[in-house]
């Protein structure tokens, strides 16, 4: 049978909020989206049938990281990534390029051949180009995969930042002739140029002459405001190809997501849900809940009444700050795939009320709170 080809449609809109599905041959998926991370073909603390409890339809997994251990061709001989983590879900694998410049000891960026860095695990030098950061997630097996970009760090030095955007078109180019021909799975641009308009502008209509099945907003969630950030949005909103999924990437907290959305926004992956499960943190539709307070000793409530799912209303907060002040593996557990859990509820409530037309009221009640 041959595979289904990648496909988005909008199904409703209200003002730039969309409601969308993206069809992969591994299941379509509902926008706007979340995508749990999976850094190291595992969303930390979580199995991946619970994952998909929660109405996750999509993982984000790390092609830095998996290029670092165990190295793409023990995953290959293993099937491919779907197969070494026994996931069927749809995956999109980001290129490695933020990493590069956030984690590594040491690096360098040459234009031509690509990133040049020592690895944070052991200091062993990479290479890594757009050709080898494409060769690496086919071979991964990727359902989305991202073209290789720079992603320079916050800076108001404008001649720094072109340079950076124009780098990131060049790598784009290559990136889309490594890629070639495979309709069956999805390459999405990366848009560049930090908080300046003009080039932000310009990086879009590049890639949008290079030609892609989607275009992601990068360089973002490194230190702005939110501000600043919707402020970027709201410049290239009405210049982001209609008919093309857009990816604001790792962002962010519940109130990110809202405010992305009304500014057409369809898809979306941070570690904050899992990260703060893992640190005691919370989302609840009342607000954040730091687990750790000692105020929750003696409150035998569960974390959201409303909450069915997985059976996460059986544990209360008095159980749960036990089980995180005496350092309990299943603290962290639990609180990760609540939060997981929480942020698919947000999705699903946010892609209702665009339905109903009835979103900039969900976005104005919750925008604040969350």
């Amino acid at each position: 049978m041959a595979l289904k080809n990648f496909a988005f449609n909008v199904l409703s809109k209200d003002k730039f909020a969309r409601r969308g599905v993206i069809e992969t041959h591994r299941g379509n998926i509902n926008t706007p989206a979340f995508m749990p991370v999976g850094t190291q073909a595992t969303i930390k603390a979580c199995t991946i049938d619970d994952i998909k409890k929660t109405g996750s339809e999509i993982i984000l997994s790390n092609t830095y990281h998996l290029m670092i251990r165990p190295g793409v061709e023990r995953i290959q001989s293993a099937g491919g990534l779907h197969n070494f983590m026994n996931c069927n879900l749809p995956i999109l694998t980001d290129s490695g390029g933020f990493q590069v410049m956030s984690l590594s000891k040491l690096n360098k960026i040459d234009k031509e051949k690509g990133a040049i860095f020592n690895s944070h695990v052991d200091g062993k030098k990479f290479f890594l180009s757009p050709e080898e950061s494409i060769r690496i997630q086919l071979g991964l097996n990727s359902d989305i995969v991202m073209i290789m970009d720079e992603c320079p760090k916050k800076s108001d030095d404008y001649s720094l930042i072109k340079k950076s955007m124009n780098l990131s078109i060049h790598w784009a180019e290559r990136s889309k002739k490594a890629f070639g021909k495979n309709p069956h799975k999805a390459l999405f641009g990366i848009i560049q140029g930090g908080l300046f308009n003009d080039l932000r502008n310009e990086s879009l209509n590049k890639l949008i002459d290079i030609g892609f099945d989607g275009y992601a907003i990068g360089g973002l969630a490194v230190g702005e405001s939110q501000k600043q950030m919707f402020t970027v949005l709201d410049n290239i909103k009405e210049s982001l190809p209609k008919e093309k999924p857009h990816y604001l990437m790792g962002v962010g907290t519940p109130s990110d997501i809202l405010g992305a959305v009304k500014r057409g926004i369809d898809m979306f992956d941070c570690v904050l849900p899992t990260r703060s499960g893992r640190t005691g943190l919370a989302f609840t539709w009342d607000g954040r809940i730091n687990i750790k307070n000692n105020k929750y000793q003696k409150d035998n409530d569960p974390l959201d009444i409303n909450c069915n799912n997985l059976s996460l209303n059986k544990y209360s907060k008095n159980y749960l700050n036990h089980l995180f002040n005496t350092n309990e593996i299943l603290a962290s557990m639990l609180l990760t795939l609540h939060n997981i859990n929480f942020y698919q509820e947000l999705m699903t409530a946010i892609r209702k009320n665009i339905s109903e037309g009835t979103f900039d009221q969900f976005h104005d009640k919750y925008i604040d709170k969350l």
